[in-house]
């Protein structure tokens, strides 16, 4: 369930309805002026809402002056273990605390972190990690960690409460992707507070992009999360600011530049999809609007599975057709593909987001479409076609399809782009 309570970090809401803020972490020791406004700068262009800095030392607190006032997106500080760094990052600006009330020195320590929050209206994101939870669970956690996991968060926001202090968020992370999102799901039924998501050391940009991809996925599908991290092993911290947006945009929470949609590729491929399909992609990366754009690998479906993009290609060995919403636009050489396809997007931007069409060359385009669209092929939505004709004609039973896939139709006709 979403989250009732909302909170402000700086000038982003949190929770209560608001838009999933995307968050990251970076990677400099923040005493290092320079390199770590020099990463916020890169994590704010890739699209951040919120940047985290750990705070472990009285250098990085006292950096924070410098820092804050010249980040163009709040600052939470990330205190452990002294808590009176959490007091000195209040007082140097920081937009949010984080805090893990199990490491911090115990309910003393904590309510003079409270204290000072309190006086500055600073809001706080209290944590739990499967790493450290409070001793007098340990046992708790080898028979029943999300148990675990969730009674520390509960253990936790009650003492925020016993404290008097509604201003804050709770983070509850695990390296156990079925933790995570089991955890998640219950602690969202027993608390009103937003929900910070994160699967916690996930791994490198390839496994730990799939592992929160697959956990914070099922959850933001569910309608539980509020603000989002992606913790990959990279000093890139933009990369993960990446990641987040492209696990939103899924979802369709939220928009930010182009949607790529790109075929998977087959024995029908004649073409050297794989490069087209990243030199697209990263020159994608300079338009901000939201307009989708497909590659489809061969004309073998026609672009019924595409009809919807923006933009698209679909080609074969030695020439490719590009089109819009579903019509041709025209027909142009393979090795011309991708800058007339940008072409083609720049004169609609330039034309007031109107698709800028030539008859005479959409028709050569339509006519090249039917010669190359093979109506016999087995597609997904024929096969599912032939299936359902299929079941019918066995009155409704399990009716199994035989496929010949033994040849391949392109042997010895693949093309390489020069």
């Amino acid at each position: 369930m979403a989250s009732e309570r909302q909170i402000d970090v700086g000038g982003v809401l949190i929770g209560g309805g608001a838009p999933v803020a995307v968050q990251t972490m970076t990677k400099t020791e923040t005493a290092n002026i320079p390199a770590t406004l020099d990463q916020i700068r890169r994590v704010a262009e890739a699209g951040a809402d919120i940047v985290r800095l750990a705070v472990p030392r009285d250098d990085d607190a006292e950096a924070l002056k410098t820092i804050i006032p010249q980040s163009p997106i709040p600052i939470i500080a990330d205190i452990h273990f002294n808590h009176t760094l959490a007091i000195k990052a209040i007082e140097n600006g920081a937009a949010c605390v984080r805090l893990n009330p199990g490491n911090i020195g115990g309910p003393d320590k904590v309510a003079e972190v409270i204290a000072k929050a309190n006086a500055h209206g600073t809001p706080m994101r209290i944590g739990v990690n499967s790493g450290s939870l409070p001793k007098h669970l340990r046992d708790l956690e080898y028979s029943n960690p999300v148990e675990a996991l969730v009674t520390a968060a509960v253990e936790f926001v009650e003492l925020m409460e016993r404290l008097d202090f509604t201003n804050f968020k709770v983070s509850m992370k695990s390296t156990s992707v079925p933790n995570t999102i089991a955890s998640n799901r219950l602690l969202s039924e027993r608390i009103p507070y937003p929900l910070h998501l994160g699967v916690t050391e996930a791994g490198t940009k390839y496994t730990g992009s799939l592992k929160s991809a697959v956990g914070l996925g099922a959850l933001l599908a569910d309608g539980i999360g509020d603000t989002i991290r992606i913790s990959l092993s990279t000093f890139h911290a933009e990369e993960e600011v990446k990641v987040a947006w492209e696990i939103l945009k899924a979802l369709k929470l939220r928009e930010r530049g182009p949607v790529l949609i790109a075929c998977p590729t087959c024995g029908r491929l004649q073409f050297d999809m794989d490069s087209v399909v990243i030199e697209i992609e990263q020159r994608l990366e300079a338009y901000e609007d939201p307009i989708e754009v497909s590659v489809l690998g061969c004309a073998v479906n026609g672009i019924g599975e595409a009809r919807h993009a923006d933009f698209g290609i679909t080609g074969a060995k030695d020439a490719g057709m590009i089109f819009s919403k579903g019509e041709p636009l025209k027909k142009v050489p393979t090795d011309r593909l991708v800058d007339e396809l940008f072409a083609e997007i720049d004169r609609y931007y330039a034309a007031g987001k109107t698709v800028v069409r030539d008859d005479a060359a959409a028709a050569e385009a339509a006519a090249w479409l039917s010669e190359n669209e093979d109506a016999t092929a087995m597609t997904p939505e024929r096969l599912a076609q032939l299936e359902l004709e299929a079941n019918e004609a066995a009155g409704g039973g399990d009716a199994v399809l035989q496929i010949d896939e033994q040849a391949s139709p392109v042997a010895g006709r693949r093309f390489t782009r020069a």
